[in-house]
């Protein structure tokens, strides 16, 4: 019997980029279906451009896809949103990329073949094509998790992460509903469970089309909002461990 997965996929007014991402991963998805099980899901934050309706035609003749249509709450409460649709799905393995291109499917078999010697095969972002601003928030919010939570990640936030369900299950407990940075806490969490996770160098593309929503301003501000939620997120699992690290 083959291993199922799911990949999840969250959009925002991705209509440049989304039918030819689909088109990339759907051919991911049929390459590694277990047993009429596995599926391409795509969580469409509440878009206002074209979006919904190039999922809504891509559905119609693409039967291992699925998408949900679900309220605006940005990047973190989507991603929120389909690892635990995910999850109900009941697949062996779950994938999670982004729709704006930067990720290629190119790097997915290296990860699958080393789904059996991790929880988590996670990507690291080597070579970034979002420029040297992004590389530095990267970068600081390693030194923020190591500081605040005690644990070494690579590549905290990376989109670009194969999970076993198990795992994801286990991780998703410490994760608030809908939380902002979904990813960086799941990649807490797995360090604070010990998960064994392994990490790999991807390839990490310029934005293939569409606009980033969030700024340098906005992240600044995202930033301070987060250090104060991540001292309070320290404490509760502090006490949720008895105190233990």
């Amino acid at each position: 019997m083959k291993d199922s997965l799911v990949i999840v996929i969250p959009a925002y007014n991705e209509e440049e980029t989304i039918e030819a991402v689909l088109e990339e991963w759907y051919q991911i998805i049929e390459r590694h279906d277990g047993d009429g099980a596995s599926r391409l899901l795509v969580i469409n934050d509440g878009s206002r451009d074209r979006t919904g309706e190039i999922l809504s035609a891509f559905a119609k003749t693409h039967p291992l896809f699925v998408y949900a249509d679900e309220k605006n709450g940005g990047h973190g409460a989507a991603i929120w949103n389909g690892y635990t649709k995910a999850l109900r799905m009941k697949a062996d393995y779950i994938f999670q990329t982004d729709s704006d291109g930067q990720t290629t499917p190119a790097d997915f078999s290296a990860f699958w073949d080393r789904r059996k010697t991790a929880d988590v095969v996670m990507g690291c972002r080597v070579n970034r094509g979002d420029g040297p601003g992004r590389a530095l928030v990267s970068q600081v919010l390693r030194i923020v998790i190591r500081v605040v939570f005690r644990v070494k990640t690579a590549d905290a936030n990376c989109p670009y992460r194969l999970m076993k369900r198990e795992a994801l299950q286990d991780a998703m407990r410490m994760v608030p509903a809908r939380y902002h940075l979904t990813n960086v806490l799941l990649s807490v969490a797995f360090e604070k469970q010990k998960k064994k996770v392994r990490s790999l160098p991807i390839c990490f593309r310029e934005r293939q089309g569409g606009k980033n929503s969030i700024h340098f301003g906005k992240i600044c501000k995202m930033g301070m909002r987060s250090l104060w939620e991540f001292s309070k997120l320290e404490r509760e699992y502090s006490l949720m461990a008895g105190g233990k690290h």
